[in-house]
């Protein structure tokens, strides 16, 4: 597990998951306002991703074109379908607490809470991680990490000031 934690640290996909885990944080926030049905939550989330991913697949083709004055190659594109499969992932991760509510696990207050609160501690990790991993010591990755768990706060508390 570790290996795999540490492989895929290294990888460009990171940026795109922590990029889709905010897009499903803030659905999840603006959701829990007024929350639907837990089904319909986890559907969101889902529909989102596959919009999302389908644009960021779109944007990214486009824009190589234009940059590069030539058509993407295969490679490109598989290279674009897994960051863009990356970006899905960090939105929909949250649907699996709604489909656990949707199946009475729990309850659907409590998956919002678990939704909201795991995107702001995945951020948290990534943000020390990225700090070690650039060769920082503990504490100032702890800085780092916090820094990144107060984006995640102030989607919430924007939330709550305009609800």
């Amino acid at each position: 597990m570790r290996r795999s934690i540490e492989a895929h640290l290294g990888t460009r996909q990171v940026a795109r998951v922590i990029y889709g885990a905010i897009i499903g944080m803030a659905l999840v926030v603006v959701l829990q306002a007024h929350p639907p049905e837990a089904g319909a939550v986890a559907i969101s989330l889902a529909s989102t991703a596959v919009a999302v991913a389908v644009a960021e697949i779109y944007s990214e083709i486009l824009g190589t074109e234009t940059r590069n004055r030539r058509h993407v190659s295969r490679e490109q594109v598989r290279e674009i379908g897994v960051d863009a499969a990356a970006v899905a992932f960090g939105v929909a991760f949250p649907a699996v607490f709604f489909v656990l509510a949707a199946a009475g696990a729990m309850e659907t207050t409590t998956a919002f809470r678990l939704a909201t609160w795991s995107g702001v501690g995945l951020i948290g990790f990534y943000g020390f991680a990225a700090a070690r991993l650039a060769g920082e010591d503990v504490g100032a990755s702890l800085l780092q990490g916090l820094g990144a768990v107060l984006i995640g706060v102030a989607i919430i508390v924007v939330k709550a000031l305009v609800h």
